[in-house]
């Protein structure tokens, strides 16, 4: 494969990674606000509303489950060190390689296998709020159940692509390695 396409497709899903994690960074500085408000209108108004408390629920959700390949990109999530912080980039790379084709892809898609009849039928009954008063469109919240791995998949393919052009010597592991070789 053209190197130069792989380094293309690697900014492309890393800029789009890029984009929703931060647009939906700004749900927790929401998240707060909306949480002030409730302590608010409950203990200065004795005053208190279903649909704003679980508006928290639903933001807190799409946090995790849309910052999820955001996360990815960023290598935040967990890893066991011990053995992959003294290799190097090349040794990184097979490692990395190994777990997407072997743990990122699979999960992702066996979560997004299991979770689309229970997203489909959320969307068909148009699922609402157990609550009197509450958010009426769980539908919503069930697809990022959906959402997620493919997010996670886009950003997983990106790491592959890197993966790749860094064992054809033509990238490196860091992003800003790559934005730096290639201007």
């Amino acid at each position: 494969m053209n190197s130069n396409f792989l380094s293309q497709l690697v900014r492309l899903l890393d800029s789009f990674s890029e984009w929703t994690g931060r647009t939906i960074s700004w749900l927790t500085l929401l998240m707060v606000i909306v949480t002030f408000v409730i302590v608010v209108m409950r203990y200065m108004f004795n005053m208190g509303n279903i649909a704003i408390q679980e508006s928290i629920v639903y933001m807190h959700s799409f946090v995790f489950l849309l910052g999820a390949a955001y996360t990815l990109k960023h290598d935040g999530h967990v890893r066991v060190d011990i053995f992959y912080r003294p290799l190097g980039e090349r040794g990184k790379a097979w490692v990395n390689i190994a777990g997407i084709l072997l743990l990122l892809f699979p999960v992702a898609g066996f979560i997004g296998y299991i979770s689309w009849e229970y997203v489909a039928t959320s969307w068909e009954l148009r699922e609402g709020s157990q609550e009197s008063g509450g958010l009426d469109i769980r539908y919503i919240l069930k697809s990022a159940l959906i959402a997620m791995p493919v997010l996670i998949c886009l950003q997983g393919i990106s790491e592959l692509c890197r993966c790749i052009l860094v064992l054809s010597g033509q990238g490196h592991l860091l992003e800003e390695d790559v934005t730096e070789h290639t201007v």
